[in-house]
This record gives structure tokens, C-alpha cells and sequence, in this order.
């Protein structure tokens, strides 16, 4: 499946304009399970801290979506946002400068493989990124130097209960882009311990409720326009009928404790 020419089709339509690129961000925070989870955390460990100064790396920036709801949420969070991507580098800053926040949210390439910016962060997001790496522990050690004493880093990435919608051993990723198929969700936890970290906390995501919503509002519309551009023309009407039930299912993932699950949500600590 291609989901990244998919994603940059998208991303060329909204950033049309700042405000374009703000209803895209509401969008992916509402499609998206793994926003839910990771906005929701974020709220819990700064829901009484919201005006102090906050060090921030979003190790992986994507679009930027987080970085812009970190320095929405955080209104003195100084942002860094990294990625191996350059264009979409230089399209963040391009839209923060525009929206006058640049002065608190950056971006910059790196990898993250070698990226080290020792004792500087209390906050790390790591958001569907470690799929993508193979060198996954030494990622690990860079965030752990990184990160300030207690400083936390946020990660969501697939399970290897199906996450990447790989649920035997003769599939692979229905995405190209992955190089691992998904994290079994005790092993995480050591080699976060490995590298360093005191305490780590985790919790499966995508559930039963939430893997439906996921088929229904992102799954399957990215195979239709992977099959034909014009099916773009049938998202409206598509969304409109599936969305009520897709967020209707989102929501009764997010407060369900999983036994299993094809996405994982780890918190932890330095």
C-alpha cells in the first residue's frame, strides 16, 4: 500500500493556507486513535503545569500536527520538532512562521540515530515513528541523553498483535514505509530499561473498537484512492455516512482497558 504518496497528496491540498493547515490538523486529531491517546496523556502530565516552561522534542515531526497542539495546549513550550524529510521541515516552518509562533516551534532535520541534545527536554513524543527505524535501541539511548531528569517520552507504535495489519507470519506491513511489523509490548519495555529509563508504563491501544474505526476511516479510503485519484470525489459522501460510527468506536476504545491490542501507548520516565 502506498500511504505516504497518499499522505503528501493531502498535505499539498491543505496547506493552501494556514487556515487550511489548521483544519487539516483538526481532521488527523479526529481520524487519528493514536491523537486521542497521545493528546490525552499529555493533558494528564500537564493538566496543573499549563503555564510553566516546558522543553519540548517532537522526535519525528510528520506534519507537525503535535508540535502545534503542544504550543497551543503548552503556551510557553519551546518546541523542537525533528525529522529526516526535508520538505516537510521546511513546510512546518513555513506554516508556524506564518502563524506567528516561530519563535517558540522549530524544526530541523536530523537522524534520529544520531541526534543527541543532552539534558534539554522534559518532554519527548515519539508518534508512530519507531516503525520506521531498525536501529530502534539506539534511537532509545539518543532520548533518554536528550531528556532532563523526569522528563517523559510518549510513544505510540504498532503491536505485534496485528499492528501494520499484519496478523500472521506469511504478511507483511500494509505499509511500505514500516520495517517492523510491530512492537510485542513487553519487549519495548526492556529495551526502554536498557536504555536507561527508571520507569515505564504501557497499555495496548487499537482494541477490538478502535481497530474497526481505524478499517473504517483510514484503511479503506486510503486502498479506494490508492486504486483510483477519482474515488477522491466519493470521500464526502464516504465520511458523512462512516464518521458517526468510526468516532463513536474511537471513543469507546480510549476509555476500554485492553487486553490485547494492534497499537501500543508507552510513557517513560528518566
Amino acid at each position: 500500500m502506498k500511504y505516504d504518496p497518499v499522505k503528501r497528496s493531502l498535505g499539498n491540498v491543505f496547506n493552501k493556507t494556514p487556515w487550511l493547515r489548521k483544519v487539516f490538523y483538526k481532521l488527523l486529531d479526529i481520524l487519528l486513535l493514536r491523537a486521542w491517546y497521545i493528546k490525552r496523556e499529555i493533558k494528564k502530565i500537564y493538566s496543573k503545569q499549563r503555564s510553566g516552561e516546558v522543553a519540548v522534542l517532537d522526535a519525528g515531526s510528520g506534519f507537525g500536527q503535535y508540535s502545534f497542539f503542544v504550543s497551543s495546549y503548552l503556551r510557553k513550550a519551546q518546541v523542537l520538532g525533528v525529522d529526516v524529510k526535508e520538505e516537510q521541515i521546511e513546510d512546518c516552518n513555513s506554516f508556524f512562521t506564518k502563524i506567528k509562533r516561530n519563535d517558540r516551534v522549530k524544526f530541523q532535520y536530523a537522524d534520529l540515530t544520531k541526534f543527541a541534545d543532552p539534558d534539554k527536554y522534559n518532554l519527548v513524543l515519539s508518534v508512530d515513528v519507531m516503525e520506521h527505524i531498525l536501529e530502534d535501541e539506539l534511537v532509545f539511548k539518543n532520548l533518554f541523553t536528550s531528556m532532563k531528569k523526569g522528563g517523559v517520552l510518549l510513544i505510540s507504535t504498532p503491536s505485534d498483535q496485528g499492528g501494520s495489519d499484519v496478523h500472521d507470519e506469511d504478511e507483511h506491513s500494509f505499509i511500505d514505509e514500516h520495517v517492523r511489523e510491530g512492537y510485542n509490548i513487553d519487549d519495548i519495555e526492556q529495551k526502554l530499561i536498557r536504555a536507561g529509563f527508571s520507569k515505564v508504563e504501557k497499555r495496548y491501544s487499537y482494541g477490538t473498537p478502535g481497530s474497526i474505526a481505524w478499517r473504517l476511516s483510514m484503511k479503506w479510503p486510503i486502498l479506494m484512492v490508492n486504486f483510483s485519484k477519482l474515488m477522491f470525489l466519493l470521500l464526502i459522501p464516504y465520511y458523512i455516512i462512516v464518521f458517526p460510527w468510526a468516532f463513536l468506536l474511537d471513543w469507546i476504545d480510549t476509555i476500554t482497558e485492553h487486553r490485547t491490542g494492534t497499537g501500543l501507548i508507552v510513557k517513560a520516565t528518566k
